[in-house]
């Protein structure tokens, strides 16, 4: 057993004074794989195991250590970024609602229009005012040939008052005549009757 761990310690030894300027080259460059492949290939073997320097290692845990805190940090930064994308995102979504909401009112306004309060769609509201226009012209073409026939009516009812009154005219003045013409007989018989 001692002969084996001479054999180690003499091997630690060379290897020590043959990778002397590696460390630098391990130290420097790389990323932790890189680091880990450099370490497995440049490391020596004894029977099934690998002997690796110690400080190798220590720097080996220092690298990991200052790339597991810079992941983490930059894991930190990063959840913060995404929190107030997050953030963005649901404010952005509460106002393409918002505007969504206005959107349709506004669409539900342009299809509609507002009569006393009551919304009617603009195909209702067309065919109501089209019918409230074909009523009022009905009811307008009906009272203009009620118009007139009763002017017409009123027409013939004039000329058959003038001409009753041109007869009533006629009427008087034959009877006034025929009044008088009684009156003079009247007249003259008296005359008559008082001479005699």
């Amino acid at each position: 057993m001692n002969k084996i761990a001479l054999t180690v310690l003499a091997a630690l030894f060379m290897t020590t004074n043959i990778f002397s300027q590696s460390p630098k080259k391990f130290i420097d460059t790389g990323s932790v794989k890189n680091q880990f492949e450099y370490l497995v290939d440049e490391s020596n073997n004894y029977q099934d195991y690998k002997v690796i320097k110690a400080s190798w290692l220590l720097k080996l845990k220092s690298n990991i250590i200052d790339s597991l805190s810079a992941s983490k940090k930059k894991i930190s930064e990063n959840s913060g970024i995404v929190n107030s994308q997050k953030q963005l995102i649901d404010s952005l979504n509460t106002k393409l609602a918002s505007t969504e909401t206005v959107i349709s009112e506004l669409k539900s306004e342009k299809e509609s229009i507002s009569l006393f309060g009551i919304q009617f769609e603009k195909t209702t509201f067309k065919t109501l005012i089209f019918l409230i226009i074909v009523g009022l012209i009905g009811g307008l073409l009906y009272f203009i040939t009620k118009f007139k026939q009763s002017n017409i009516i009123t027409t013939q009812s004039k000329l058959a008052l003038k001409q009753a009154e041109e007869e009533f005219a006629i009427y008087k003045e034959k009877a006034l005549e025929r009044e008088q013409k009684a009156m003079r007989r009247l007249q003259d018989e008296l005359n008559k009757n008082k001479k005699e």
